[in-house]
């Protein structure tokens, strides 16, 4: 990519220092699973990845007990001096989203072992799960190029989109578990509950900030081009392909659902084709050639409307929401980046967003013109 280019944001501001010392923690963890495990168990191995996730930190470990090995990972909330990305983190919510799931569906799912939501074992709430092997899309760099995605024949490429379509519709199928999703207030539909917490993020995000007015802009459209809904499903809200464990290109772990919500099922569309579309484009500013017929937003549709019975509507709208979404979350990140003395406040706030000018062009409806 060119010189001018930001830092990478998927790297840039993570909570990918950890602050936990990995002897104390792989001590701490030893005790806690004499508490839950009918034998003494020992860990093997324990490692605290240097590429972290944004929703939480990832410690992989191998843990002995009752005479057989456990590949695990460990999902824990990151603590409060690191300045986390958002503003809260229920690890023991996503577990019982993820087991609510798995119990309902056939998607491809981690086992689950434990949720702890105690801080007092780890110093915050954590949840341990299976650890599946395969290949995952990789963010750094972008799985557009020079990635086992980019370097996939098309007919292979081909069934991993639609099989991981396919997962989304069958996520959308399972009864929606009201008891852990935020629903909306009185007389507020899902698809304005959504855009109302994305809005109460955002605030907190630019606090002591005076804020993008790009994003400003992005809430204005949001409120002047408001779609009529469908009947609302439970949503992965992270639905990339990024967040998939794939083995010959076919899902074998869903991941991260930390995002999941009561909303439209074009939701999870429009974020699978927008993080898609948000790596190709940085493909085309590093004039690479990119992957520009993979999850093509006619595609998507079609795929998924075979897959469900239902016919995707207004996933234009749904796109420009998505990309404001992560406009939002960049914004923080960036913001992030700034405190931590990774980045330089930039003269114009807009310019914290990576993809302003793909959110841009949507608020002024000429992005897609220009890609189709």
């Amino acid at each position: 990519m060119p010189d001018s280019t930001p830092g990478d944001p998927n790297e840039l501001a993570r909570p990918s220092a950890s602050r936990r010392d990995p002897d104390s923690l792989r001590a701490r963890l030893g005790d806690w699973l004499t508490t839950v495990t009918d034998s003494t168990p020992t860990i093997t191995r324990l490692e605290i990845p240097s590429a972290n996730g944004m929703s939480s930190e990832t410690v992989v470990l191998d843990a002995d007990w009752d005479g057989t090995s456990h590949p695990l990972v460990a999902r824990v909330a990151p603590l409060p001096e690191s300045d986390p990305v958002f503003p809260t983190y229920d690890l023991d919510r996503q577990f019982r989203i993820i087991a609510h799931v798995a119990a309902t569906t056939d998607v491809a799912l981690p086992k689950l072992y434990w949720s702890e939501p105690d801080d007092g074992p780890l110093g915050a709430p954590f949840f341990i799960m299976e650890r599946v092997e395969g290949e995952v899309p990789p963010d750094v760099m972008p799985y557009t190029f020079g990635s086992w995605v980019s370097e996939a024949t098309a007919d292979d490429r081909a069934v991993l989109a639609e099989t991981t379509i396919e997962t989304i519709a069958k996520i959308h199928a399972a009864p929606v578990p009201k008891e852990l999703l935020d629903l909306p207030g009185p007389g507020e539909s899902p698809l304005h509950a959504h855009v109302r917490r994305l809005g109460e993020f955002y605030h907190w995000a630019r606090d002591g900030r005076t804020g993008s007015p790009l994003i400003d802009r992005g809430f204005s459209w949001v409120d002047d081009h408001f779609p009529a809904e469908g009947d609302p499903v439970l949503t992965w809200g992270d639905a990339r392909i990024g967040n998939v464990i794939y083995r010959d290109c076919r899902p074998v772990a869903v991941l991260d659902w930390e995002m999941a919500a009561f909303g439209p099922r074009e939701l999870d569309l429009a974020w699978l084709i927008f993080l898609h579309r948000f790596f190709e484009d940085l493909a085309e500013m590093a004039g690479l050639p990119g992957l520009p017929d993979f999850l093509r937003a006619d595609d998507v549709a079609r795929i998924y409307r075979e897959a469900s019975g239902h016919e995707p509507r207004d996933l234009d709208f749904y796109t420009a929401y998505a990309a404001l979404i992560h406009a939002v979350v960049m914004y923080r990140i960036q913001c992030r980046a700034i405190d931590f003395g990774q980045a330089d406040e930039p003269d114009d706030p807009d310019d914290m967003i990576l993809h302003r000018a793909t959110l841009e062009a949507m608020l002024d409806g000429t992005y897609w013109q220009q890609v189709r």
